[in-house]
């Protein structure tokens, strides 16, 4: 499943179709997680795309009469590619430009959305109950310590509370836990701010590092321009069960928490 930095690593593959014009819609598959809605063809026509953002895992298309949230579920993927470059089978939805680009959403298992948020995106629905931007300056320490204090689950299930801080995904969670030297599975309410200080800083290098390496790509991420990216070459514990730890040379272990597989290093995460 594309996480935040293989999110940031589309909408920055986007960046050229700013200020380009809507020429067309194709809903070829409007039954998506929630279905694309019916009047973007009307609503966007001739519409003018005036910025790209990114909120957790969502991305934000702003038109001058209001706002789209695309999502990419667990194998979504848009491409931006010439518009006479033919559909296939799981390509659902595409934005035709007046240039002659096409941003096209591809999604097998059809997780994905396409959802109109109109002028005030940050009251929808999906947004607005959000926590802060784990690379924003509001996400530090002190924010942090306060809102584990009174939480008994697991450190990593924690993390990945998108109410706590969003775009902790299973990847960056298992990795930056291991750069911090934190079990997994300690309880969140048992961190001192020390700890605390040490995460919140080796959650944003995890992240910056993925970013900086094109994000991961394991099965189906690819960016817009169809170039993988290369983090996954780096993982400390990540996918690595039964390996050699890179600093201790024990075997990494994988266990379930909150249903998902968390791999770490019982020698050097305590």
């Amino acid at each position: 499943m594309p996480e935040l930095p293989e999110v940031e690593i589309t909408r920055r593959g986007l960046l050229p179709l700013l200020n380009q014009t809507v020429k067309n819609i194709v809903i070829r598959n409007a039954s998506m997680r929630w279905p694309i809605p019916a009047h973007l063809p009307q609503t966007l026509g001739n519409q003018k795309l005036l910025s790209l953002r990114r909120r957790a895992k969502y991305i934000l298309a702003d038109f001058e009469c209001g706002t789209l949230l695309l999502h990419l579920g667990m194998s979504g993927r848009i491409s931006l590619l010439d518009r006479n470059y033919p559909p296939e089978k799981h390509d659902h939805f595409d934005i035709v430009f007046n240039d002659g680009r096409v941003l096209r959403l591809r999604d097998p298992r059809r997780f994905g959305a396409v959802l109109w948020a109109g002028l005030e995106p940050s009251k929808h629905a999906l947004l607005a109950p959000l926590g802060p931007e784990p690379l924003d300056d509001t996400f530090n320490a002190k924010y942090l310590h306060g809102q584990l204090s009174t939480r008994s689950a697991a450190i990593k299930v924690a993390i990945m509370d998108s109410h706590l801080v969003v775009g902790v995904g299973n990847i960056y969670a298992s990795e930056s836990l291991f750069r911090a030297r934190i079990h997994p599975e300690k309880p969140a309410k048992s961190l001192m701010l020390k700890q605390c200080e040490k995460l919140v800083s080796e959650i944003k290098a995890t992240l910056n590092d993925a970013l900086n390496a094109g994000g991961s790509s394991l099965r189906d991420f690819f960016g817009t321009d169809g170039n993988p990216g290369y983090f996954q070459q780096e993982y400390f514990v990540y996918g690595r069960t039964d390996e050699l730890c890179k600093v201790c040379s024990k075997p990494i272990k994988c266990i379930r928490l909150g249903q998902r597989s968390t791999f770490f290093c019982q020698s050097c995460q305590t």
